[in-house]
């Protein structure tokens, strides 16, 4: 039996504006807009490589030893140019070279930097409309 998705985690109208460098803005099922800066987009990036280096930085903040880093100056982060992944995901090249992270829709709509979207996606964990919930199965 396929797992049911979230009606909501799904693009009505998607538009990247990498010439003018505004970011990605998104307008899902539900109504919701979202829209994404291309820097938070590059710091929430969900390849392996960026997933292992936040968890790395995580551990090292709550170590007791570790030294305080002054921050380095970085450049702001644009696009260089976008595409589609199939009907589930972007993929975006960034101005520092890194393109290894595909963004799926899903994952878009649980990042939204709106706090309703923190609320239903972020805090509330996993989990499903009461609609679109997978049904329970019972012995007979």
């Amino acid at each position: 039996m396929p797992i049911p998705q979230d009606v909501r985690k799904k693009p009505i109208d998607v538009k990247v504006r990498v010439s003018s460098g505004e970011g990605v803005d998104v307008t899902w099922s539900d109504g919701h807009t979202s829209h994404y800066p291309f820097p938070y987009l590059r710091d929430l990036c969900p390849c392996a490589l960026c997933n292992d280096e936040r968890e790395k930085k995580s551990r090292l903040a709550t170590s007791p030893a570790t030294s305080i880093e002054l921050p380095m100056f970085k450049p702001r982060v644009t696009a260089k140019s976008a595409q589609a992944m199939g009907n589930y995901a972007l993929q975006i090249t960034f101005s520092d070279g890194h393109a290894t992270g595909i963004y799926s829709f899903e994952h878009l709509r649980e990042i939204c930097p709106c706090e309703a979207c923190g609320k239903d996606f972020r805090d509330a964990g996993p989990s499903q409309p009461e609609g679109n919930a997978a049904p329970v199965r019972t012995k007979p």
